[in-house]
């Protein structure tokens, strides 16, 4: 009796349990503190990237009751049922949030369905570390399904990052989420500027489609649809983009919510999870914007109206909270090819004791446009007043560092477009090529000096060895690119400890965009921005650098890793070839970057890379030899000496319930011991004899009771 009363005993704190994290937010993690310089520490993360929905039943009566928005597990972004890929059936994923110097450890299970997976720390230069930069087939193999790949590196370089799936469309799926870095007030040189870096304070800001990417972006490569978003979400809450009096009552979704005290100064992180060519503007109603850092990096600060973010990048603000109590309207404009579908979103910034109502006036597309000062403005050259490009804002860095200001010792011009080539993977060349098809079916290719890169088979960082000598080109082993489509691994090799300067250009024929531009591995600065024209060529360009004509600010000028080049213009980026490895810079629009709109950096030989760490996985080509096919001495009967019985043992002793508590939580996929890393230090740890008992010894009742509970409520979690 005793035994069963214990057995009953474990169930029920088992389910009571199971039913208190089904109905509560997750604590905040042990590492989001406040930061004193005090011992780093080691900060573990589970993440479960899987397939999902929004509005799924795990938000039951959303939106009609709102409350049942914020339940556990409930994606109700815009509200638009549609799959997504989410890190912890979350959008956006777990927010990190630690302090300069600790060493953040992010198991990945990978859930999806014949997919792989990895995830990039966008802000993270990995020095010496590279494996962990999170690209597949450059610094790692992608994650398989059902498997776990670690990822740990020390967060070294402080400030506003985010980390977000590289591989294929799941970044526009969902699987993204907010990296912040703090210092100690003491370090950071902003501090006196704000009274509060509060953890919900984040803004994370990113296009929204209503079906997953891949079959948005085949329905365009294929099928010449568009390529637009149809919503914007805001910490995955928004609506659809109409005004307020004219939404139906399920539309009436929750809006983020930002909450200050008045009389003090906050600073907010803004981040930009953008996936096509939709850059967005951002007010907020009777406040300024004193814009302090941009992509992790101090600036001086600047007062601004609205600020423009294009994807991947981030700023850092400070709002002082000097009005009337009350609530006020947070506006986000969708531009560029947003522009025909008049997509906008909103937020509110909700002063302490204020009535929870949401602000006055009807938001429409056209009241988001702010007057006054625009940082980050789209396609414009530096010297408009009311128009502030992030080329004309000043680092604040150490008056030493001036290596980056001497004579470069390479240079690179890299021009892109949209061309107009037979890219068999769109066009065939024989049966619908690009000029045989309506104008609305033709698919331009996104290209890099006419090159579209083309991952190799293995990753060269970790797996140089799999891959033939003629794996990787660059324009000195390719010809007649504009002619024929060039696609192969688009390498450029640089010395160790050199300084590059790269004019990236936009040539600006085909379409009227604007492309941001990430580098992997290391921050760079902005030394040069113009637009030259509507359209504009690479000897144009030349011909202005070599006259003199093309202006840099080499005293002052900002730090950044992402950055957006003027339609028919240039932009000019210096970086410190310090970090060996294999770096990427790319268009980080989603479906740019997929189709080959980028370049690997290869800096420094071989023997500079650190060594590959112990069992890293190894993937690639495979081509049987002719011996291996078939094996004509192969007996493919069962030893009669195998004695299958022998692998159990249907005497061993009885499993405890602890133990079988264990054994139930490490089974299930739905149970997130990462949400509460503590948990898992006090899961009682399986015996070898435990997990050879027999079944015959269980309690049939138990077991039945406990898969019960595992399957009902678990998987609500």
């Amino acid at each position: 009796m005793p035994t069963i009363e214990l057995s009953f005993i474990t169930i029920c704190l088992f389910c009571f349990v199971t039913f208190s994290l089904a109905l509560h937010q997750v604590p905040a993690h042990d590492c989001q503190r406040e930061c004193d310089d005090g011992p780093a520490r080691r900060c573990d993360y589970h993440f479960h990237i899987e397939y999902y929905y929004t509005m799924s039943k795990a938000c039951y009566d959303c939106p009609y009751k709102l409350e049942d928005c914020d339940r556990h597990h409930c994606i109700a972004a815009d509200g638009v049922e549609r799959g997504v890929v989410s890190i912890n059936r979350q959008i956006p994923g777990p927010s990190i949030q630690v302090c300069q110097g600790d060493e953040i450890v992010v198991d990945v299970t990978n859930h999806l369905r014949g997919e792989g997976s990895a995830l990039h720390w966008h802000g993270m230069h990995m020095k010496g570390s590279p494996y962990m930069d999170g690209v597949p087939l450059v610094t790692q193999c992608p994650i398989s399904p059902a498997s776990t790949f670690q990822y740990s590196f020390v967060a070294e370089n402080s400030g506003t990052h985010y980390y977000h799936s590289h591989s294929g469309f799941q970044r526009a799926d969902g699987a993204f989420g907010s990296l912040i870095v703090r210092q100690s007030r003491l370090k950071d040189p902003l501090s006196s500027l704000y009274d509060h870096d509060l953890p919900e304070h984040v803004i994370l800001v990113s296009d929204w489609l209503s079906e997953l990417g891949l079959a948005k972006f085949v329905a365009h490569a294929h099928g010449g649809k568009d390529d637009i978003p149809s919503s914007i979400i805001i910490n995955g809450k928004g609506r659809v983009s109409k005004p307020k009096d004219q939404l139906e009552l399920q539309e009436m979704m929750p809006l983020a919510v930002f909450n200050v005290e008045k009389g003090m100064r906050y600073r907010f992180r803004m981040i930009s999870n953008g996936i096509l060519d939709c850059p967005v503007t951002m007010s907020i109603d009777n406040h300024t914007l004193l814009i302090i850092a941009s992509d992790g990096n101090p600036i001086q600060p600047v007062e601004v109206d609205s600020l423009v973010m294009t994807s991947g990048e981030r700023f850092d603000f400070v709002l002082k909270a000097d009005q009337v109590a009350s609530s006020f309207w947070i506006r986000f404009r969708g531009n560029m090819d947003w522009n025909s579908k008049h997509i906008f979103q909103t937020a509110i910034l909700r002063y302490e004791n204020s009535p929870e109502v949401e602000p006055d006036g009807i938001v429409t597309y056209e009241t988001t446009s702010r007057n006054g000062t625009v940082l980050n403005p789209i396609n414009y050259a530096p010297g408009d007043e009311r128009h502030l490009t992030v080329a004309e804002l000043t680092a604040i860095t150490a008056e030493n560092e001036t290596e980056w200001t001497r004579e470069p010792d390479r240079k690179f011009f890299l021009a892109y477009d949209f061309n107009a080539v037979d890219n068999w993977l769109y066009h065939d060349p024989e049966h619908y090529p690009i000029f045989g098809v309506e104008n609305r079916q033709r698919f331009f290719t996104p290209q890099i000096n006419h090159i579209s890169l083309r991952m190799p088979s293995s990753p060269p960082l970790s797996q140089l060895y799999s891959l033939p000598p003629d794996s990787f080109c660059n324009e000195s082993t390719v010809a007649n690119c504009k002619e024929k489509h060039c696609a192969c691994s688009y390498t450029l090799h640089v010395p160790l400890g050199s300084l590059v300067e790269v004019i990236l250009i936009d040539e600006g024929a085909t379409f009227d965009a604007t492309h941001p531009f990430h580098l992997h591995g290391s921050s760079f600065r902005v030394v040069a921005m113009k637009r030259v024209g509507s359209q504009v060529s690479v000897n144009e360009i030349r011909a202005l650098d070599e006259n003199g004509l093309i202006q840099r600010n080499l005293i002052d000028a900002p730090i950044k890793d992402t950055v957006a080049v003027p339609d028919g213009g240039y932009t000019v980026i210096r970086f410190m070839a310090t970090n060996p490895g294999y770096w990427l810079l790319h268009c980080h629009l989603e479906f740019h970057s997929e189709v080959g709109m980028g370049v690997i950096f290869k800096i420094g030989n071989d023997n500079h890379l650190p060594p590959v760490p112990d069992d890293f996985p190894t993937c690639g080509n495979w081509f049987p030899s002719k011996s291996s096919i078939v094996n004509e001495n192969f007996d493919s009967t069962i030893s009669k000496h195998t004695d299958v019985s022998s692998a159990f043992d249907i005497n061993g002793p009885l499993i405890g319930e602890n133990e079988l508590l264990a054994l139930a939580l490490d089974a299930s996929p739905f149970v997130h011991l990462n949400e509460d890393q503590d948990r898992k230090d006090k899961v009682p740890k399986v015996s070898s004899l435990a997990l050879k008992a027999s079944s015959c010894h269980f309690s049939l009742a138990l077991y039945t009771i406990i898969t019960y509970c595992l399957s009902n409520l678990c998987f609500r979690l």
